[in-house]
């Protein structure tokens, strides 16, 4: 057993500690994992299926590391692409096709199909009107201060289906059915020949990435709900959209099983109080998932946050409006911190008070207090030095990585501010 193996075997176990994302970062290590069937662990997974008739792969990788996957699929095999199945069309997912393409107008070879959900087109035509505000809630996301380039280029699907698809190349028949959760537009896939399932990112090693604050809607209960007919057919093996193949019916069947309820609990507990009248404020701070599940490797919150999945099951549920009144038609946020800020006695006793409350562990209401006053007072340095200082503090104490992201992108638009 080789790199994939033995980083699964790693991984389940619990050996990699709290570091799951740890564990999504690239290596491009590439094995057989099944007879024809050959992992690259990218940061979004490539699987290549041999077949008679060429090379079958599900997703294509992302357009940053495009040449490495071309690289890895490349060392498993010099056979044409015959088709290629993008899981859903994030760019860390469907932009890997460039080389592929390439290769095969150079040699002459025919271009390979391209099979998709109906949706993945419309995803790529918003991406394109969309194209900078991507760019820039990316950067934000992954922490990259100097920006993100969002591409311009796509390969759309020549191949689409709306339910189900049955397909066929060579020997190898696998089945192709559509499931909102991550996405609109999300394609798992099933190999009976070798018990096999493709969930793309309806499983990725952390806590289902069902609330993203800064992305459109997802689907919390289908997503669930399609964890559990992928469990039905009884899969021995587990193929994600990140991290590391899953071997063995009884870990699948527990992997499955434990996601599968993460969600469900998360929106019986949110219906239940929205049932009841309670504001989202107060849900947010009441739900949370299952405790017996609190310690399964595969269900940290290091990318997501549960707090986000119910605000993500509340905007699916019941709007925008959040239950508070004054938030129907709020202020603007600088008056608001002004009129604040001449309460408390100006921008600087905001400052003092939220530096008293950080220190006693309040984050929170620290920082509510800090964009008071730098919203009140835009240039005032020492209010700036204080909100880089605490909003980097909060990134490192937070476990979520899309919160790390905002957090420490306020830290460096303050930083910046305070001439630190």
């Amino acid at each position: 057993m080789g790199t994939i193996f033995d980083l699964a075997e790693r991984a389940w176990s619990g050996a990699l500690g709290s570091d799951t994302i740890g564990l999504i970062a690239p290596t491009f290590a590439h094995e057989e994992i099944a007879p024809g069937l050959h992992f690259v662990h990218g940061f979004a997974n490539v699987a290549v299926l041999r077949t008679g008739e060429g090379l079958v792969l599900v997703d294509t990788g992302s357009f940053m590391t495009r040449r490495r996957i071309f690289e890895a699929v490349r060392q498993i095999g010099s056979d044409p692409i015959h088709t290629a199945i993008y899981t859903h069309g994030h760019v860390d997912h469907a932009f890997g096709l460039p080389p592929f393409l390439e290769e095969a107008n150079g040699r002459g070879w025919p271009r390979p199909r391209i099979v998709a959900h109906e949706n993945v087109a419309a995803r790529f035509e918003r991406y394109r009107r969309t194209r900078g505000y991507n760019a820039c809630i990316n950067a934000r996301q992954f922490s990259v201060a100097r920006g993100v380039v969002w591409p311009e280029e796509y390969d759309p699907p020549d191949t689409t289906y709306a339910s189900s698809l049955s397909l066929r190349v060579g020997e190898v028949s696998l089945e192709l059915h559509h499931a909102r959760g991550e996405t609109d537009d999300h394609t798992w896939s099933w190999w009976p020949e070798r018990r096999a399932v493709f969930t793309g990112d309806q499983f990725i090693w952390v806590s289902p990435n069902a609330g993203n604050p800064q992305k459109v809607q997802r689907y919390p209960e289908e997503w669930a709900a399609s964890l559990r007919a992928m469990l039905a057919l009884g899969p021995e093996l587990l193929v994600p959209g990140h991290g590391v193949p899953i071997f063995g019916a009884a870990r699948v069947r527990e992997a499955l099983e434990d996601t599968a309820e993460w969600l469900e609990s998360l929106v019986a507990q949110t219906l239940e109080r929205m049932n009841a009248g309670e504001p989202l404020d107060a849900i947010v701070h009441e739900v949370r998932p299952p405790a017996r599940l609190a310690q399964k490797p595969y269900l940290q919150p290091a990318y997501d946050d549960p707090e986000f999945v119910v605000r993500n099951v509340w905007r699916l549920y019941g709007g925008w409006y959040d239950g508070i009144p004054a938030h129907l038609r709020p202020a603007p946020h600088a008056a608001l911190g002004r009129e604040i800020a001449a309460l408390a006695g100006g921008a600087g006793a905001l400052v003092r008070r939220a530096r008293d409350l950080a220190a006693a562990g309040e984050l929170r209401i620290a920082c509510h207090l800090l964009d008071w006053a730098v919203a009140a007072a835009p240039d005032d340095a020492q209010a700036h030095g204080a909100r880089a200082e605490i909003y980097a503090l909060r990134a490192q104490r937070t476990s979520a990585l899309m919160s790390k992201g905002v957090f420490g992108a306020a830290a460096r638009e303050s930083k910046a501010k305070a001439g630190v």
